[in-house]
């Protein structure tokens, strides 16, 4: 499962992400409000850890923000604001749950198996679907018809990006925070080689679905009825 942090205290995100990927979760971590919101959109999470308290935009405000665009992603409000009326408003605000710091980790651990428990028809969906194509979240592979392709954990994230957004274009920038992090030095050809890989997978599939270059933006999926 993938789980999204969005804490601006950078020593405690540090200890949320090691905690939770010794545990098995895949992490992705954001110190502001505005990356969390860019971050919780792209709709790849199973469970969102969100702060209130946050630069850009506090916590209260990307939960509304993100309930407003139709997600429906469990989040998990952590905070030092134990008062009823902030307990409230994140509640209000389309919040699953509210966990007052300092917490136990354990304690948290069975907040978030909880809270994925809850949606099962929709966290535990198997494979995402687009056009000729099947990807299987579990066994990380690529399939059209009868032909099948296993991605690399790399190839994987990013075509899982492109599929839950399909026509959208997702920037260069985007695929570089999600597929490689925010510490990473990666830069924009470490994107275009990945997507030179992919090609060729799809070509491999004989795949009538194409990644389309947008210059000078990004990239997004296309389908032959929607050329």
């Amino acid at each position: 499962m993938r789980v999204l942090v969005v804490e601006d205290e950078v020593r405690l995100a540090a200890t949320l992400q090691d905690l939770l990927e010794l545990n098995g979760y895949t992490v992705d971590v954001c110190h502001d409000g505005e990356a969390g919101l860019d971050n919780a959109l792209t709709s790849i999470y199973d469970v969102i850890l969100l702060d209130v308290m946050l630069p850009k935009l506090d916590g209260f405000t990307v939960l509304r923000r993100l309930r407003a665009e139709g997600s429906t992603t469990p989040v998990l409000m952590l905070t030092a604001r134990s008062e009823l009326t902030d307990r409230v408003n994140g509640l209000d605000s389309g919040a699953d749950y509210y966990l007052t710091k300092p917490f136990e980790p354990k304690e948290l651990l069975a907040c978030i198996r909880a809270l994925t428990r809850r949606q099962p028809e929709l966290r535990q969906t198997d494979a995402l679907k687009y056009g000729d194509l099947r990807l299987e979240k579990t066994s990380f592979t690529l399939s059209c018809g009868e032909r099948s392709v296993r991605l690399s954990r790399k190839e994987f994230d990013m075509m899982e990006m492109l599929m839950l957004n399909q026509k959208l274009v997702i920037t260069k920038e985007k695929l570089l925070l999600k597929v490689w992090g925010y510490e990473s030095d990666a830069e924009d050809n470490n994107v275009e080689v990945y997507i030179s890989f992919l090609r060729k997978k799809l070509d491999h599939l004989h795949s009538q679905v194409k990644i389309r270059t947008i210059r000078m933006v990004g990239y997004c999926l296309e389908a032959p009825e929607e050329a």
